[in-house]
């Protein structure tokens, strides 16, 4: 009971990250393309400026949940995925790094040198975490120690023995760009006024229809590659609310968007992205890691977890922390509700 448990506990703290950072990385996405002045491109980053790190304490809570519930898992995937990891580590870093020192210097070069940064850094951010999320689908070569090791690619196959990169894994990380662009143009058209308003739903506008073409080939591609889905939708048929809350967010994000509501075309967003990785989730459950060789060998959530007494009292120390962090979220996204303005200084 509690190693399931701890897993849905993992799944929503990733899924509270990419719903939270998403919009942030998809702001940076499109950051040079709503933004056209300075002051325009500051605006877009104080839509971010005071939620952008707070949103990323969710990276550090899931990673070190991880850590504490499933340590084979964390041993092993932070093995063998240590030169992708290390690439998000730089992004994540540049980014940030944009996002703070561009307003320290006025110069003709300083300022737009940061803003490519920073939209290049969340670009390939939303990339590679697409990417580590097709690599977990996909399944890797684990052994009988449950150990494996990825290069960067191979022949771009996902074959018995693939790369991180394939033409599978590169296809979910095109997906997360468009979900993730999609996400922080919402979040920009809610947040700021015209004319950045106005670019930003005209880009929501016709990356919907990517997004939603993409859902469906991802989807099917998804079900062929890893037979592992249709085993668990078949078997328990109730997961298949997962997918629909995914479809019915879909629809909504366009219905609302069509009506100019800004607020529930985001929110729509929001129930898009937590409907569509708790399918994944569902998906794979109950394995955390599978293995593309021999199912037999994938880490479970049985085989990873810590010992049951360790779950135990991690949960009466976690229960109240995640408490007051979801507090600090509700007083800092109401503290700072509203559209942006850029009398004051800063980004």
């Amino acid at each position: 009971m509690l190693p399931v448990l701890w897993f849905w506990i993992v799944a929503v703290m990733i899924a509270m990250y990419v719903v939270l950072d998403g919009f942030d990385l998809g702001a940076g996405i499109i950051h040079l393309a709503v933004a056209k002045t300075d002051e325009e491109r500051r605006m877009v980053l104080k839509s971010i400026g005071p939620v952008w790190d707070g949103n990323e304490v969710w990276l550090l809570a899931g990673g070190g949940t991880l850590y504490f519930a499933f340590p084979a898992l964390y041993a092993s995937s932070f093995s063998g995925f240590y030169l992708p990891l290390m690439m998000v580590l730089w992004l994540l870093i540049l980014r940030g790094t944009s996002v703070e020192f561009r307003s320290h210097i006025r110069n003709a070069v300083w300022r737009p040198m940061w803003d490519v940064i920073f939209s290049l850094s969340s670009a390939l951010l939303a990339i590679f975490f697409g990417a580590a999320l097709g690599n977990v689908v996909r399944g890797v070569p684990l052994n009988d120690k449950g150990e494996f090791f990825l290069p960067l690619w191979t022949n771009f196959q996902p074959g018995r023995e693939p790369g991180i990169l394939d033409w599978y894994t590169i296809l979910i990380g095109v997906y997360a760009f468009l979900v993730l662009m999609q996400h922080g143009a919402l979040w920009v058209a809610y947040k700021t006024p015209s004319p950045v308003q106005d670019r930003a739903r005209n880009i929501a506008r016709p990356v919907w229809y990517a997004v939603a073409a993409l859902t469906v080939v991802v989807t099917v591609v998804s079900f062929r590659l890893q037979p592992k889905l249709a085993e668990s939708f078949a078997r328990w048929p109730a997961g298949y609310v997962f997918p629909l809350l995914a479809l019915v967010s879909l629809i909504g994000i366009l219905v609302f968007e069509r009506k100019q509501d800004d607020l529930k075309a985001f929110l729509s967003s929001m129930l898009f992205i937590i409907g569509m990785l708790t399918s994944v989730v569902f998906g794979v459950f109950p394995m955390v890691l599978p293995a593309n060789t021999d199912p037999s060998l994938s880490l479970t959530i049985y085989n990873a977890s810590a010992p049951e007494y360790g779950l135990k009292v991690g949960l009466w120390w976690f229960t109240p922390g995640v408490l007051i962090a979801a507090f600090y979220f509700w007083f800092l996204y109401r503290r700072f509700a509203g559209k942006v303005t850029v009398e004051q200084e800063g980004y």
